[in-house]
This record gives C-alpha cells, structure tokens and sequence, in this order.
C-alpha cells in the first residue's frame, strides 16, 4: 500500500531527464567518426599501394601518372583527413572547413582511383559524400532552440 496521495501524482507535472543537444551533434559526431575511419583507411591503401601489393587490380591505366604515386596521394589524403577529425572534435569552424575539403579532396581522389580497386573507391566517395553532408548541413554555428 502506497503512503503517497493518489492524487498527488496528477497534480505534479511528470520530471523528465532531459539533455539539451544542439541540432546536427550527432551528424556531427558521425562525419568526425567517419572522417577519422577513412582517413586510417586511405593510409593504409596509400601503404599497400606504395608497397605495390597484389590487392589492386594488375596492368590498370590511371588518368593520372601510376599506382604508387596514387598510394602516395591517398597516404597525404588520409593523413589529412584524420588531422581533420580531430580538428573537427574541437568544434571550431576552421574544423568544420578543414573536414569538407579533406572530405572532398578525398571524393576526387577516390573517383580517380577507381582502377586500382573499384568497389573500395566508390565505398570511399560514398562516405566522403555523407561527411561532407554532415559538415555542410550541420556544422554551422546554431543557436539553441
């Protein structure tokens, strides 16, 4: 049996724990979560490149110069991009720019690269594509609602 007045319940308004989140922090959490993946990612395709690794795709004709040049490039790429993750989680707006020109950076790379390892270079641009959405859409300054 309950010492509380049944009617005590009715009167008081519901409590409930409530965490004030600016629009877009979790889209913003992602492109920093995803940026900082591929960027581990494209390092280690730049260093399986370099290495000339039997995981690409033999005798393939590049737009531009050979496959350890573009293992070079996508090394600088991914070293860019996890400089860019961590800047974006210091949630300054130099981040935010420095993200979307990795992210896209990253993008045009990817596209370039696609005779060495198809799949793995659309993979590639379709998340370069989400974080440059996220940080374009969300990584503004907002007021709280």
């Amino acid at each position: 049996m309950s010492t509380l007045d049944p009617g005590l319940q009715e009167r008081e308004p519901r409590r409930h724990a409530t965490y004030d989140e600016p629009q877009g922090a979790g889209w913003l959490m992602f492109a920093g979560i995803m940026l900082l993946i591929a960027g581990v990612l494209n390092v280690i395709y730049g260093i399986a490149a370099i290495g000339d690794s039997s995981f690409f795709i033999n005798d393939t004709k590049y737009i531009l110069s050979d496959l350890n040049t573009w293992g070079w490039v996508t090394l600088v790429i991914g070293a860019l991009q996890i400089i860019a993750a961590f800047s974006i989680w210091a949630g300054n707006q130099f981040g935010r720019w420095f993200g979307i020109f990795a992210a896209g950076i990253s993008a045009i790379g990817a596209l370039l690269s696609i005779p060495a390892y198809p799949f793995w270079s659309l993979a590639i641009f379709a998340i370069d594509i989400l974080i440059i959405y996220g940080l374009a859409a969300y990584g503004g300054r907002h007021q709280p609602v």
